[in-house]
């Protein structure tokens, strides 16, 4: 038994919860962890029953090893935290020759989120990724906003069509963009990463922001002193964006950005995503996700909810009946 106390016991859900997001990626059930903020599963594989869970979207990998940014990496603010990790993480190699015969005994599908410099570096990760088992699918994170030039491909509709479709070539596994909130229009970039061939968006990464350190009279973070605001304080800046790529897009959107509890969860249901990501409220408690899972089935068994059942990205929401609201944190 773990310090936190005994397995998280599961609810159980009588209706189909699985969510299709196509090219063969079927999650079982919607409730996936949020890239940066499980690592590849090993440490909260000790702690929860992970494999209740919908997907794993591991942290960023890239070509070679990287040592990440120096600290401090992360500042809470309120509503929320900022982080700047830097794609801390041990290469693709390592991921495709250790990681991946370890995720192969795995039930929960594992997505891996690469990141590059260029649409090279993307292309190299795939080839060897493409070779490893235990590897469900792709998310290709064109929007970190941390190391240099990890916002280029994600700010401009054109260059992220550019990688997308090259990287259509390169695999036939399932590829889903990470979308940037930083843009001008998020709406502009779903339909250009749908158009070179993306079989879903995830959206939607961190927010730039800045803590200062009144004492000091400078930012907290260093080098530029920003970092990627996440945590509650998001929720409705990332509603927004998930309703506005819903419209502009026929494949499936899976909605992250501030998700606490089921009430959360079912909002972006209702907004038009299919299934969600929950990231920084594993932070305060590493059960969040299941939280959200068994709140997501009561809800179903309860209302019989739009949601439940096998979903396509094709798929509509229900508006809910004027006046009824879902239970949230916010």
């Amino acid at each position: 038994m773990s310090a936190l106390g005994p397995p998280h016991p599961p609810a159980a859900a009588s209706c189909d919860l699985s969510v299709d997001l196509g090219r063969g990626l079927v999650l079982p059930n919607p409730v996936g962890l949020a890239s940066g903020t499980a690592g590849y599963g090993f440490e909260l594989r000790q702690l929860i029953d992970l494999e209740r869970l919908g997907a794993l979207f591991t942290k960023g990998t890239t070509l070679h090893a990287r040592d990440g940014n120096p600290p401090p990496r992360v500042a809470e603010v309120r509503g929320g935290m900022l982080n700047s990790i830097g794609l801390h993480n041990p290469g693709v190699d390592h991921v495709a020759m250790v990681y991946g015969p370890e995720f192969a005994r795995w039930r929960i599908p594992v997505v891996i989120n690469v990141a590059g410099g260029n649409v090279d570096d993307y292309l190299r990760c795939l080839d060897r990724l493409d070779a490893a088992d235990g590897v469900a699918g792709y998310e290709l994170n064109i929007s970190c906003p941390n190391i240099a030039n990890g916002l280029d491909f994600g700010r401009d509709p054109a260059a992220a069509a550019r990688l997308v479709a090259a990287a259509r070539a390169r695999t036939a596994r399932h590829l889903m963009v990470k979308l940037s909130p930083n843009v001008t229009d998020i709406a502009a970039v779903a339909r250009a990463v749908e158009e070179a061939g993306a079989d879903s968006v995830s959206a939607v990464n961190t927010y730039v922001g800045m803590k200062i350190h009144r004492g000091i009279r400078a930012p907290v973070l260093p080098g530029r002193g920003t970092g990627g605001l996440s945590g509650p304080v998001l929720k409705p800046l990332a509603l927004a964006a998930v309703a506005q790529v819903r419209a502009a897009v026929s494949i499936p959107v899976v909605g992250v950005g501030g998700i606490m509890d089921a009430g959360d969860a079912l909002e972006f249901l209702i907004a038009g995503a299919v299934a969600v990501q929950v990231g920084t409220a594993t932070f305060v408690n590493p059960a969040a996700a299941l939280d959200v899972l068994d709140g997501l089935v009561a809800l179903a068994e309860r209302d019989g909810t739009a949601w439940g059942g096998s979903r396509r990205g094709g798929d509509r929401p229900a508006v809910p009946p004027a006046g009824i609201e879902p239970a949230s944190t916010g």
